[in-house]
């Protein structure tokens, strides 16, 4: 089935004539990002040829998706913005809210009593507005994205980091936050500063126990967290043509832990069969009329040192499986060694759990690989030696899995199967035994291990891999075992190997599903209510956030000085808060819960002064606000690093704080914060960020003059009487600097909508 074939046809009838009108404009041969990114231009702008990492270009996406945790502060927002219809093809995916406990049964059943409300207002606001609800139970966006709406050299943007997995079929796909995707559904284009692009050259081909998987998992460790920074990366080369779809799709999905904008592969056979083998000939038929623009010129692959701003050279043949963690995504740690880096470094080598799936890796060719291992231990006698758990990406994959068998295999070695869901990936998972707070092991073919990510307890060391390799990690059960050279004991006493893992990218006998949990919407609308209960506790309307009063920001409290890694994880809690998310007011109470106090070394105490005790950040906030005393928060590098979350922004608006200042910043959490009317600044100097006291009323100088071209100073009054003057730094053009003033970017398109 393909959805939108006609906005698809559209889109090709005119390649031909933007691809020709970039390249003249260009005046050099274009990669294929540049291709997508040329002829998605608004037509309302200037052409030109953009300077990467430096100007601002409004972009005309061809559709918007959501999930279900950040679908409900996308679609307050979009509420307030005063249109009928959706202007552009969007979707809602419900798979966040549902927790894993016991399986997917039950865990289905459980969610959607629980989430009724939430649910209910997801479905009635879509169906009003012109939205596709895809119900609980259906799948992980992302799968559900890459199986009907993706099509190569088309352009998206998604509630979600990992909205990137659609590079996999030839889409620039882009994570960001709602506010955002309520300015394209509402008909407004879309701003992005046009990217750097970091060409990777794919050599060779994958073997043995080497995966999709361990090629993003090696360019984390090249790049690590934020070296995608304001890139692109493109793989080219005679070594990603032997990629499958969804390998491709695994490596585009992880790129958001390097902190990339997107990830992209060029068209290719292994695209077309995914393409045909998931409904959609039609597509293949239409892309292959542009094909010859639905890759880089040849010129690019001949000299792409001279085109990309980097590039970066894998042989897949030589490549080896990798592990990376634990704590960070970008610990790359090759299979040969990390036997020994478990002892070097005393983690637990007792693997408690084995998770596998994830909007990541559960693809069928993935559940095939994976499977194909259980089964030897099946077959060879072998004990799991952990808890193993399985989450299929769709109800397809599914569905199809478990009339081909793969499913009994996880379950012959006791593996739970959940619901088609994020579950464990994003916290929502009610793991036994977490209160107390022990260190232990886990391995997953996940994205993110950040501390307390997947179970709540920021000692469990998470570690991430193929599925396959947790798979077999899972059967030995220690995190010393290394399945390409070491035997296990089965349980006739013989000491055996287990054999290389063996996949199917596609399903011999096609894919196959009773239910898709598809809700198209009403046709009109207009008579459909959408119903927020005054005393509700999960959902809550918006009032419009104020606007600047023309003045600088003087006598500001610090809120916090956040040292050392804060990702969103750390600003604005995901696991238990998810039921929060369409509650501005309630999810408040998790602010910067997680974040350290550089000046105590604790989480969630900060001084409060109006008390003149250690309080909560929330609660501390909560009071300046009352007390009509702005705050400030100051962070360090990458600042809003992981997940697209606003409400990471929104919170600390909500709550009073008028700007972050940090060393650096992640760039969906920068415009997250600038949407919202937070004043998103640098440190000019990096060292300055240790100059701010814990103290100190803080002044925010210059905003009468505020302009692209002008820094601004922060004033510092330290409690001894003395004052410090330190500059800081600013990337808002025009535009953002327009949100600013009107209080947020959606106070600008309530004003244009009439």
């Amino acid at each position: 089935m393909t959805f939108d074939i006609n906005l698809i046809k559209l889109i090709y009838q005119t390649f031909d004539e933007r691809i020709d009108e970039a390249r003249k404009i260009a005046n050099h041969p274009l990669t294929f990002t540049e291709k997508i990114l040329y002829s998605h231009i608004d037509p309302g702008a200037f052409l030109k040829m953009y300077e990467k990492g430096k100007d601002y270009v409004n972009f005309r996406p061809d559709r918007v998706a959501m999930q279900d945790a950040t679908a409900q502060m996308a679609l307050l927002q979009f509420m307030q913005a005063g249109r009928k219809r959706v202007a552009v093809p969007s979707t809602v995916h419900c798979d966040h809210l549902i927790q894993a406990r016991e399986g997917a049964a039950k865990d289905l059943a459980e969610a959607k009593v629980t989430n009724r409300e939430v649910y209910d207002f997801l479905a009635s606001v879509s169906n009003k507005y012109g939205i596709g609800f895809w119900k609980p139970g259906a799948g992980i966006i992302h799968q559900v994205i890459l199986e009907n709406y993706a099509f190569p050299g088309g352009m998206m943007i998604g509630t979600d980091s990992h909205t990137v997995n659609a590079g996999g079929l030839g889409m620039i796909a882009i994570g960001v936050g709602g506010a955002d995707a309520c300015d394209v559904m509402a008909g407004m284009p879309w701003e992005l500063k046009f990217p750097k692009l970091i060409g990777v050259r794919l050599t060779g081909k994958l073997n043995g126990w080497t995966s999709a998987k361990d090629v993003i998992l090696k360019v984390a460790g090249i790049l690590t967290v934020k070296g995608g920074t304001g890139c692109i990366l493109e793989y080219f080369g005679e070594g990603s043509e032997t990629i499958s779809c969804t390998g491709k799709g695994t490596i585009c999905n992880m790129g958001a832990e390097i902190g990339a904008t997107t990830s992209v592969f060029h068209y290719d056979d292994k695209m077309e069969a995914y393409l045909k083998g998931t409904g959609r000939t039609d597509v293949t038929e239409l892309a292959g009329n542009v094909r010859e623009h639905l890759k880089a010129d040849p010129e690019i692959y001949d000299q792409p040192e001279k085109y990309f701003d980097q590039v970066i050279e894998i042989n897949l043949s030589t490549l080896e499986p990798h592990i990376n963690g634990p704590f960070t995504p970008d610990l790359a740690i090759p299979l040969s060694q990390f036997a020994a880096r478990i002892r070097e470094n005393n983690w637990p080598d007792k693997l408690e759990v084995g998770l596998i799936g994830s909007c990541t890796n559960s693809s069928y060719e993935d559940l095939t690989r994976a499977a194909s291992v259980a089964q030897q231990a099946v077959e060879k006698k072998l004990k799991t030696g952990s808890e193993f758990i399985i989450t299929p990406g769709s109800e397809q994959v599914r569905y199809t899995a478990e009339r081909d068998g793969l499913l009994d295999a996880f379950k012959k070695i006791g593996g739970t199967v959940l619901a088609n869901a994020c579950g464990p990936c994003i916290g929502q998972w009610d793991r036994n035994g977490t209160g107390k707070q022990e260190k232990n092991s886990i391995m997953t073919s996940f994205n993110r291990n950040f501390a307390g990510r997947n179970d709540g307890n920021p000692n469990t060391h998470a570690f991430v891999a193929s599925p396959e390799l947790v798979t077999a990690f899972s059967i030995a059960g220690t995190l010393l075992f290394n399945p390409i050279k070491d035997k296990l004991l089965n349980e006739a006493g013989e000491w055996i190997m287990l054999d290389e893992p063996e996949g199917q990218e596609m399903p011999a006998k096609g894919f196959e599903v009773r239910e898709l949990g598809y809700q198209s919407p009403a046709a009109d609308g207009s008579k459909v209510d959408v119903i927020v209960k005054p005393d509700s506790q999960r959902l809550q309307l918006l009032e419009p956030f104020e606007a600047w009063d023309g003045k600088d920001l003087t006598g500001l409290r610090l809120l916090i000085k956040a040292k050392g890694k804060c990702t969103t994880d750390h600003i604005s809690m995901a696991g238990p808060w998810l039921k929060y998310r369409g509650h501005l007011d309630n999810i408040s109470d998790n602010l910067l819960m997680g974040a350290v106090n550089a000046f105590n070394g604790k989480t969630n105490a900060v001084m409060n002064y109006i008390t003149g005790e250690y309080e909560s950040v929330a609660k501390t906030a909560r009071m300046y606000k009352e007390h009509s005393t702005g705050s400030i928060v100051v962070g360090d590098e990458n600042y809003g690093e992981g997940s697209s979350r606003e409400h990471a922004a929104m919170e600390p608006r909500y709550l009073g704080v008028k700007a972050v200042i940090v060393r650096s910043f992640a760039r969906i959490h920068e415009t997250n914060l600038k949407k919202q009317g937070v004043l998103a600044l640098t440190f000019t100097r990096k060292e300055d960020y240790e100059l701010v006291r814990e103290d100190d009323l803080l002044d925010i100088i210059g905003l009468h003059h505020f302009s692209p071209a002008g820094d601004l100073m922060l004033r510092l009054h330290h409690a001894d009487g003395t004052t410090e003057d330190i500059p800081i730094s600013h990337s808002y053009n025009e535009n953002q600097i327009e949100w600013f003033r009107a209080g947020s970017a959606l106070n600008l398109i309530k004003r244009s909508q009439g």
